[in-house]
């Protein structure tokens, strides 16, 4: 399963965030807590030296909590600072700010050697698509400036987003990468939803959704669904998420088309428990 996706305006969005950079003090890159590497945009990681990058782990109610904190421990070891952060609830939100405000100490104190006694500290705020970077913003602003939506790359332009008396957030559209590092990226992507579904075989996809959950634990599927067959195949575990939740066709076939798209959506809105695709030791990674 090849998956490309590289339109043109992430192209012109990455050039605009090089050029950005060297106006700001700090970055937040916002990356989903299910799969903090695979929703990391590689030509960022080459952009931001360790001490101005902020990862935000946003999604962390989606994901296993044990799993996130190990993240955060890996990211606290290339002395990078991690959060964990839930936007549609607000959780680590306070947190964020505290901590953007704890490394901006020392930028306000170079500043005001140089006399710059109202300088702000301003913040870039990075992401791919659809890993909830507008939705926080609109949580750290307590308003809803930034655009929001369903669908992946809704933001559009940029913009300045005033946070506090002191702290300013640049917005910037989501980017990918022109190429993936591997087939398991887009995967992880795709499985998330960072990745339009028009792209890809959605069946594949849910069958290496299947595979990645019976490695993880193999009584997810069959605990939430009632399913008692789980030495079946992936397409045959498939097949019995359909039936149980009545995705029949004339004659009683099942319709795999829709049974698809329950398993992933239960998986995406983390009703089959929080579930982490990747940790920093990850054999897929």
């Amino acid at each position: 399963m090849r998956i490309q996706w590289f339109p043109g305006h992430m192209a012109k969005t990455l050039k605009q965030i090089k050029e950005n950079l060297r106006l700001v003090d700090f970055v937040i890159e916002v990356l989903d807590a299910r799969i903090p590497r695979s929703s990391s945009n590689p030509e960022l990681e080459k952009l931001i030296p360790a001490e101005k990058r902020i990862i935000a782990l946003n999604k962390s109610d989606l994901a296993d909590s044990k799993t996130t904190n190990l993240w955060i421990e890996y990211y606290k070891g290339k002395s990078i600072s991690g959060l964990a952060v839930d936007s549609l609830r607000g959780n680590g939100v306070k947190e964020l700010l505290a901590e953007i405000s704890a490394l901006g100490i020392g930028v306000m104190e170079k500043w005001k050697r140089r006399g710059r006694i109202k300088k702000q500290i301003r913040v870039m705020i990075v992401g791919i698509p659809n890993v909830g970077k507008s939705s926080l913003i609109n949580r750290i602003t307590r308003k809803g400036t930034a655009r929001t939506g369903d669908k992946p790359g809704v933001t559009r332009g940029k913009q300045w987003i005033k946070v506090t008396d002191r702290i300013d957030l640049l917005d910037t559209p989501g980017i990918l990468w022109p190429k993936f590092r591997d087939e398991e990226v887009g995967i992880n992507l795709a499985i998330t939803g960072a990745i339009k579904e028009e792209i890809i075989d959605r069946e594949a996809l849910a069958i290496k959704l299947i595979d990645r959950l019976m490695v993880i634990d193999p009584f997810i599927i069959g605990n939430y669904y009632g399913i008692e067959n789980m030495d079946d195949t992936s397409y045959g575990i498939l097949e019995q998420v359909g039936s149980v939740r009545g995705c029949l066709l004339k004659g009683g076939k099942v319709d795999t088309l829709r049974a698809l798209g329950i398993l992933l959506d239960d998986y995406r809105t983390g009703k089959l428990g929080k579930i982490s695709l990747e940790s920093p030791e990850s054999t897929w990674d």
